[in-house]
């Protein structure tokens, strides 16, 4: 048996919760609801400031609608971006209708007639005529509880084969954790993603043929209006499940030559162990498309690759698509202090 639960959207305890038009989104259910309120909302006031709030809001301003999305955290994308990066991305969002307001907690919603017409904070008051609570997912398991080994926040424990306690019976998805590469332990990583993985090797297990959950890293991507947004790995966020120091480094860098007259600039952060050099994460956000090249850093961490050998990895050079060193070159050589090779610039 495979079981895969999934989780639920939670939804804080405020007043006024319940006022109509004020929305999750979890399933095909509420992607509906939220997409039919678009043709008559003016203002939108997003709860969460992760990726499900931020493709949501990105969609409603896109449509020419007046955004704002509210977090506790003070940058947009907390779980996946550092400040360097999220500061760029959130002054882009005002430009097109995008309006962050970060480190403000929700005290309540007001309604008029039950609709919901306001959201209160802490430190201020934002026009509302459509809510969207996006401020996580929980695990699905409480009717698993006393069946299966489910530990305090509510995951199902699984051996390195997704084999649960009960013996042939196999869980994945957001209700279980996976092996995380670069602490080399297990955490929680809600993705489709790694939970079509999970289904096949708790597929190739229930038949006979022994296979391991392999190590992953939390790879993903996102489009922010003109930006492309890709990471993985650890980042500040999380970089209290290492053992180690974790050091980094935030480099911008041409895409192309100089010569060719093109446009193009990339944002990265990259995350290493300070002693060892070995390579933990990485952020990358451009106007170019990036998105590929977060696949480079998630292969990177997997087989433990250093700094160094990141530096002086074997990249093509083609003008018409990048510069001599690649930009992930650049980036760990940056990182490493600008010493590899002597060069102190880089001529083109």
């Amino acid at each position: 048996m495979l079981l895969s639960p999934g989780g639920f959207a939670p939804v804080p305890p405020f007043e006024g919760v319940n006022l109509e038009n004020v929305h999750t989104f979890r399933g095909p259910e509420d992607t509906q609801a939220v997409y039919d309120r678009m043709k008559e909302t003016e203002n939108l006031v997003v709860i969460g400031s992760g990726y499900i709030g931020i493709e949501v809001a990105t969609a409603y301003a896109e449509a020419g609608i007046n955004v704002t999305v509210i977090d506790m955290e003070d940058r947009i994308l907390p779980a996946y971006l550092d400040k360097d990066i999220s500061s760029l991305l959130e002054a882009h969002g005002a430009e097109k209708g995008l309006h962050f307001k970060g480190g403000e907690a929700v005290q309540k919603l007001l309604g008029e007639g039950n609709k919901v017409k306001a959201v209160v904070t802490d430190k201020g008051e934002y026009p509302a005529d459509t809510v969207v609570v996006a401020v996580g997912v929980k695990p699905a398991t409480d009717w698993l509880k006393g069946t299966l080994e489910i530990n305090e926040a509510g995951f199902i424990q699984t051996n390195e084969y997704l084999e649960t306690s009960a013996k042939d019976v196999y869980a994945g998805g957001d209700a279980t954790y996976v092996p995380f590469a670069p602490t080399d332990d297990k955490t929680n990583i809600g993705l489709a993603t790694l939970a079509r993985r999970q289904g096949i090797v708790a597929a190739l297990n229930a038949s006979g043929t022994k296979f391991k959950m392999p190590r992953v890293s939390g790879t993903s991507a996102l489009r922010y209006f003109d930006y492309t947004i890709a990471s993985t790995g650890l980042s500040l966020n999380n970089a209290d499940l290492y053992e180690g120091e974790v050091a980094w480094k935030y480099v911008e860098e041409k895409v192309y030559p100089d010569f060719m007259r093109k446009p193009g600039t990339v944002h990265m952060t990259i995350f290493y162990d300070e002693e060892s050099h070995v390579i933990l994460g990485g952020q990358l956000v451009s106007k170019f498309d990036v998105a590929d090249s977060i696949n480079v850093l998630s292969t990177a961490i997997n087989a433990k690759y250093t700094l160094e050998q990141l530096a002086l990895l074997d990249f093509f050079f083609q003008p018409n698509y990048d510069r001599p060193w690649h930009y992930l070159n650049v980036l760990a050589i940056e990182a490493l202090g600008n010493t590899v090779g002597g060069a102190d610039k880089l001529l083109f």
